[in-house]
């Protein structure tokens, strides 16, 4: 995009909050028998914390409303795709310290695939990799790409969201599977005083705090942060972060918000063991048996890792006198991050390595020497316009938006000599290889550009429908090491249909189309295409009337198109795979004592297009097919025990595979995890332990040379107080 034209663009997005007001100042009238009738009154988020809101605290496990699915606080039951919502109490009783603990219990999530990883929340939804294109922040995309991204810490959460199936209709491109959104603590007008301190049985401690309050009667402010550090798991494993994360909300009147959230995160540490590891000597026993799960083949003297990220945005609203809203929500972000590692690849052959099994009477491990260097800039604006109008016996709840994203990154990569290193007897501090000249080394810029519109009919006494629309134009443009430039533009909709009886039932169905534009080399001087394809969906949400809860079933069948594929130097776009599975959920407060939360999720994920024919109708390797979990709490509410809270989980994992060709299988796994708490007054503590039996097990492979093991037993001994 030339600059002429980008200044353009810009001038017409940034400006866009100050021309709506001169088209909105005439007060807008629908028309029924030919006489004006005036429109209805809507309802505008507050994000003060309601029960009901789409950002304020859930209510125990069950969520009310979300905004996730339609950009619009709308209760979960009218949006015609599945949502998980996990707010802070569930995951406070879950011990949750990441993002990725706290979603192990969500249908259609597939959490820590690779085992624990300190400085990624690793993600798949419905079989598709959600990492870098599918995580957003109140709203905003969080995108990531090679080593460039923003981690985000789960203690300056409210909540955490997940949408099920293809989101490129509200939210540009997306990973097919669904999206994850973070929901930020804010202000909430009321006085907060929160401290919270814990440590894990392997010596890694933390102290968090949060803080909040009125300023004056039109300025409230909170602030949340959080210092942790210690040991890991595994050998050398090591971390410090340190998160602080200020808003302030301003309400001049009733009609008008903005909401200023910052954050500002640092993170440096040694790197875990227990990934990058063969198939034999992890899953199945090599000739010497099985490596240690604790074993960490790095160097500890020249391993580190190092981040540093900041960002601030605001959320901004006005409602008009004719009760037509518009909004801006706008976040700049700058992370830098620096990493060098040594893991292994396989077993030593004397040469390059990278042996699937290990040499006769050998146990030597062939190593990779890695190190990157990344910065990444990005600016996000969404201006959205919404309000409500009434055409004849139909009510409609508009919603059109135009939104700008722009994704910078600066990043070298390189790999240098390194030794092998013995499985089962390790020897460190040996000299390693010079590193080679940098095989990545480039300025990447993306500059995408959408306009969408939505429109949430109501009619009929229950009928429910909503109607998506958007287009995307994405320019990618790469100086240095590899150079390209490429530009496309693409569409996306949804189509959703529901009925909400009286009894709380709601039954619905939809399609969506989607797009997820990809970052890749193909064949020399080609670049990919953006991936397509599309989803059914049909489900039943089920509030229901004898408890507080929310109970989902859903049946989808969703394709993946473009998928690049091919060896390195000489990929295609011609792969296909399809998704086609239940998913079961329930979450409950059955009582003021009892709280439940259960999933079960089951696909059939096979590869229908492939560069490779053999291995057509074969499954992707990593994913299980099955999952299913469930986590009850009981608390006692009376007599000598009042205030106790005896809480048990069970998260079952089904068998995936380590390759492509379907020939090496990892088996199923079922964990046991366990909570014990004590509340009283201001006052608590709680003891969470996960993998209670300490199950040795392989969490997953990506490919039969790179398997991750599952996190040991763990303890979380954590006491909060509040006044």
């Amino acid at each position: 995009m030339n600059t002429p034209r980008r200044k353009l663009i810009l001038r017409i997005l940034l400006g866009s909050t100050a021309t709506l007001p001169v088209l909105l100042s005439s007060p807008l009238q629908a028309q029924e028998n030919g006489t004006p009738i005036q429109l209805q009154q809507i309802t505008v988020e507050s994000g003060e914390g309601g029960e009901a809101s789409a950002t304020g605290p859930v209510k125990g496990f069950v969520p009310e409303n979300t905004a996730t699915g339609s950009k619009t606080d709308t209760p979960i039951e009218q949006i015609p795709q599945a949502v998980s919502v996990v707010g802070r109490e569930e995951m406070d009783d879950l011990g949750a310290q990441k993002v990725d603990e706290a979603l192990r219990y969500t249908a259609g999530v597939f959490a820590q695939p690779f085992g624990p990883d300190f400085d990624t929340n690793w993600l798949y939804i419905r079989g598709f990799d959600a990492t870098q294109s599918g995580t957003y922040l109140d709203g905003l995309q969080n995108f990531s790409y090679g080593f460039g991204g923003f981690l985000i810490d789960s203690f300056g959460l409210e909540r955490i969201e997940v949408l099920k199936g293809p989101a490129s209709a509200l939210y540009g491109g997306a990973n097919p599977g669904g999206m994850v959104n973070y929901i930020s603590k804010r202000p909430t007008g009321e006085r907060l005083r929160y401290v919270e301190a814990g440590i894990n049985s392997f010596g890694n401690g933390y102290m968090g705090f949060d803080i909040g309050d009125k300023a004056s009667d039109v300025v409230d402010y909170r602030i949340n942060g959080i210092i942790a550090g210690g040991d890991g798991y595994t050998d050398f494993e090591k971390d410090f972060r340190g998160v602080i994360s200020p808003s302030i909300s301003w309400s001049p009147d009733a009609a008008t918000k903005l909401t200023v959230l910052a954050n500002y995160t640092h993170l440096d540490g040694t790197h875990n063991g227990g990934a990058f590891l063969p198939y034999f000597g992890t899953v199945v026993d090599a000739p010497f048996g099985k490596i240690s799960r604790k074993r960490n083949f790095t160097e500890p003297s020249i391993d580190s890792y190092d981040r540093e990220q900041a960002s601030i945005g605001y959320e901004l609203e006005h409602t008009f006198e004719n009760d037509w809203t518009v909004r801006q929500n706008l976040r700049y972000g700058f992370a830098h991050v620096k990493e060098h590692s040594l893991y292994a690849y396989g077993y030593e052959d004397g040469a390059w390595g990278g042996l699937m099994e290990p040499l006769p009477g050998s146990s030597d491990l062939h190593r990779i020497n890695f190190r990157h260097d990344t910065t990444v800039n990005t600016f996000l604006v969404d201006n959205q316009l919404q309000g409500k109008v009434t055409t004849g016996a139909i009510e409609h709840t508009l919603l059109f938006g135009i939104e700008y994203k722009y994704f910078k990154i600066d990043q070298m990569q390189q790999t240098g000599g390194a030794t092998p290193i013995d499985a089962i007897d390790p020897v460190y501090g040996e000299p390693q290889g010079p590193m080679f000249d940098p095989y990545i080394d480039q300025d990447l810029r993306r500059n995408q550009i959408g306009i969408y519109a939505q429109d949430q009919l109501r009619f009929g006494d229950g009928w429910i429908m909503t109607l998506n629309g958007r287009y995307d134009y994405v320019s990618d443009k790469s100086e240095g090491l590899p150079d390209y430039r490429d530009h496309q533009g693409e569409a996306s909709g949804r189509f959703g249909i529901g009925y909400e009886f009286e009894n709380g039932l709601t039954p619905y169905a939809s399609v969506a189309t989607f797009f997820n534009p990809v970052i890749e080399n193909l064949r020399p001087g080609e670049q990919a295409k953006a991936e397509t394809g599309q989803q059914y969906e049909v489900g039943i949400k089920y509030r229901p009337q004898a408890f507080d809860g929310l109970i989902t079933a859903s049946f989808f069948d969703l394709t993946k198109q473009n998928v690049v594929t091919g060896p390195f130097n000489d990929k295609t776009q011609i792969g296909e795979v399809n998704s086609r599975g239940v998913e079961l959920e329930l979450q409950a407060n059955i009582t003021d004592a009892w709280r439940v939360t259960a999933a079960f999720t089951t696909y059939r994920l096979e590869v229908t297009e492939d560069d490779n024919t053999a291995i057509i109708g074969n499954r992707p390797y990593l994913l299980p097919e099955t999952q299913a979990s469930v986590f009850a709490q009981y608390t006692f509410l009376d007599g000598a025990l009042q205030g106790l809270q005896l809480g048990a989980g069970v998260r079952y994992v089904g068998s995936s595979y380590a390759d492509a060709e379907n020939q090496y299988k990892v088996p199923d796994v079922a964990l046991v995890d366990l909570k014990l708490g004590y509340e009283k007054d201001n006052w608590g503590v709680d003891l969470n332990v996960t993998n209670l039996f300490d199950k040795d097990y392989v969490a997953g492979c990506q490919t039969v040379q790179s398997c991750g093991y599952g996190e040991g037993r763990k303890a979380l001994l954590k006491a909060h107080v509040k006044w």
